[in-house]
């Protein structure tokens, strides 16, 4: 356990120390507000004890900082016998608790278990909103570029149609993103949102994963399975990597899209579905045509709009807004504290080649939060911008 202690009595901060040290726990010191305030911002502690009178920057001043900085730390108040209304208004300040003058060792013992206890506690909870959050919302699709200012047009303009759309482009670009807002902006929004990536499905199974199957129709095939095509009815079915889908699986899948009626594996009855299908690929639909691994005639059924998403390389203007949103998301998600990013910093992340597209950028700006300073600064994208580094 990490513990600062922020007070301008060195017999104050040794005596906390002592204290800390005889339980084993990490402990820094800081003899004015200007210097707990910088360690506090930079540094990871448990909890941090600061006075309340100090000369320059007082204690109020440096709570008021380091809560607007975002400092998650439990920040215990250090008050003399006349300080005790100026504490209460610390705590309702953001504040977790104060001890009081002459200090007793085992108030402030107790005062730190329950601070990082506190601690744990919130941390827990942020990570359960995180989780309905990912449940309950899509991320928003970020950027100014013409390249991505069409696409949200182009989502508002089909979104409330049941046109079937096939989202192109490389991997990492946001193609998932694109089909989810296409069905949020929907009349089908309230139903479900089905995703199949036909990829990572083996080819014996794809039939069964997407039109179901009957109890004993194969060997492990135990009870009876409800296929994606019947999961989405009402909604949107998402075939993603719908290039590596096998001829077999293309067929049937044509047939649905003409007759809106399906057959599971192991039966001879038609079930009728109603499911808005958006299919996206990295491949060159065309030229697997050509070469014989695409039914021509699923592609044209799958393709009534087309939206090509752009590689990151195309729209390099929006990586400042990117890194930003990343640099916030990944704060509030991680519990690490923000981040700020120099100018230079930015520019150099536009010299990328950014081959993994956003998926890469997010990584990047992940290992930038871990690795690097605050603020982030040029030389800490030249050192970590690589997985290998440099």
């Amino acid at each position: 356990m990490k513990i600062l202690i922020i007070d301008d009595e060195k017999s104050i901060r040794l005596a906390l120390k002592d204290i800390f040290d005889d339980e084993g726990y990490e402990v820094e010191l800081a003899e004015d507000g200007s210097t707990g305030l910088e360690k506090g911002i930079s540094g990871k502690f448990d909890v941090i004890f600061c006075d309340i009178k100090m000369p320059g920057m007082d204690g109020i001043e440096v709570l008021s900082k380091m809560v607007a900085e975002g400092v998650e730390s439990p920040i215990v108040m250090i008050s003399g016998h006349g300080d005790i209304d100026t504490a209460v208004k610390c705590i309702k300040a953001g504040a977790y608790d104060f001890v009081q003058k002459p200090l007793d060792l085992n108030r402030v013992l107790i005062t730190v278990k329950n601070a990082t206890d506190h601690k744990d506690v919130v941390k827990e909870n942020k990570t359960l909103r995180k989780k309905i959050a990912s449940t309950s919302f899509v991320q928003e699709i970020v950027g100014n570029s013409k390249a991505i200012l069409q696409i949200k047009e182009m989502i508002d303009r089909v979104a409330p149609t049941d046109a079937r759309v096939l989202v192109t482009g490389s991997n990492g670009t946001g193609k998932e993103l694109v089909a989810r807002w296409l069905h949020e902006k929907s009349n089908r929004a309230s139903m479900p949102f089905i995703e199949v990536n036909c990829a990572a499905i083996p080819s014996e199974l794809i039939e069964s994963e997407l039109f179901g199957h009957e109890k004993g129709s194969f060997t492990s095939a135990i009870k009876q399975h409800k296929g994606k095509f019947e999961q989405a009815d009402g909604g949107t079915l998402f075939l993603d990597e719908v290039g590596d889908m096998s001829l077999s699986a293309q067929a049937k899948v044509l047939r649905v899209l003409q007759e809106h009626k399906l057959t599971r594996v192991g039966s001879d009855k038609d079930i009728n579905v109603n499911v808005r299908v958006i299919a996206a690929t990295n491949k060159n639909i065309p030229e697997e045509i050509e070469k014989g691994n695409f039914r021509e005639d699923l592609y044209h059924r799958l393709s009534v709009i087309v939206i090509r998403v752009p590689a990151l390389s195309e729209r390099k203007e929006d990586i400042p807004l990117l890194t930003q949103y990343f640099l916030d998301q990944i704060a509030q998600e991680s519990g690490m504290g923000r981040r700020a990013i120099n100018k230079d910093a930015l520019e150099e992340l536009k010299k990328h080649s950014w081959t993994g597209n956003i998926r890469e950028l997010r990584n990047v700006v992940e290992r930038l939060m871990i690795l690097g300073g605050n603020p982030i600064t040029k030389a800490d994208v030249m050192a970590f911008a690589s997985p290998m580094f440099r």
